[in-house]
Parts: structure tokens; C-alpha cells; sequence
């Protein structure tokens, strides 16, 4: 399984900014979602995250401002960001679990390529 994401940029401070990640592979099937970062000289954090279900959660500095999403049709998955924040600023990483469908089933983790989402004041 492997996952692309799209939609970095620049953005004002106050402005929006739409990620989205796309699973590609063979008899899977995607389960947990989640979005991760990692800023200037922070640790890579969870920001959001999404369950096969729809259930989310969120770190609490996005909260109210990002909303995650998925189409399991399209095997993507979303993040919304508004009222974005310099402290925004970071590599922003899909990670997806995943079932692969063989003579068993293998469960797996991918990791898409980072993209640089920059958020200026």
C-alpha cells in the first residue's frame, strides 16, 4: 500500500488549507487514518486521526480549527485546516493502517511523503 498526500502550501495566518492523501495498492483495505506533523524543531506529532468508521479525534491546538475526513470509496483521506497559525507550520505526514488480502491476511502501516504546509503572520 502506498499513500500520496496533496495540498501544501502558504497560507496566511487566518487562512485555510485543504491536505488530502490517497491509499493505492492491491486487495486492501485501509482501517485507522491520521494525519501527523512535524515542525521546526519539534517532535513529530498526531494531529488528527480517523477510524474505518468515521470516528475522529484531534490534538487539542487544532480543535475546532482542522476537520478530518475520509472517502473509503476513494480510499482518501482529508484534512481541513482554517484559522491556520504560524505555530501551524510543519511537514504534515498521512499515515494509514492497513489489511492486505492474501492467502492470509497481512496487517500493515504506510506512511505517505511529507508535505510542507507554511503558515505565515
Amino acid at each position: 500500500v502506498q499513500l500520496q498526500a496533496f495540498g501544501g502550501g502558504l497560507a496566511l495566518a487566518g487562512g485555510s488549507l485543504r491536505l488530502s492523501c490517497a491509499a493505492s495498492g492491491s486487495n486492501f483495505r485501509i482501517n485507522d487514518m491520521n494525519w501527523h506533523r512535524k515542525g521546526p524543531g519539534n517532535e513529530r506529532e498526531l494531529v488528527a486521526g480517523i477510524t474505518s468508521g468515521g470516528s475522529t479525534n484531534y490534538r487539542e491546538s487544532v480543535k475546532g480549527r482542522f476537520t478530518i475526513s475520509r472517502d473509503n470509496a476513494k480510499n482518501t483521506v482529508y484534512l481541513q485546516m482554517n484559522n491556520l497559525k504560524p505555530e501551524d507550520t510543519a511537514v504534515y505526514y498521512c499515515e494509514a493502517d492497513y489489511w492486505i488480502y492474501s492467502d492470509t491476511i497481512v496487517a500493515g502501516r504506510a506512511w505517505g511523503r511529507g508535505t510542507l504546509v507554511t503558515v505565515s503572520s
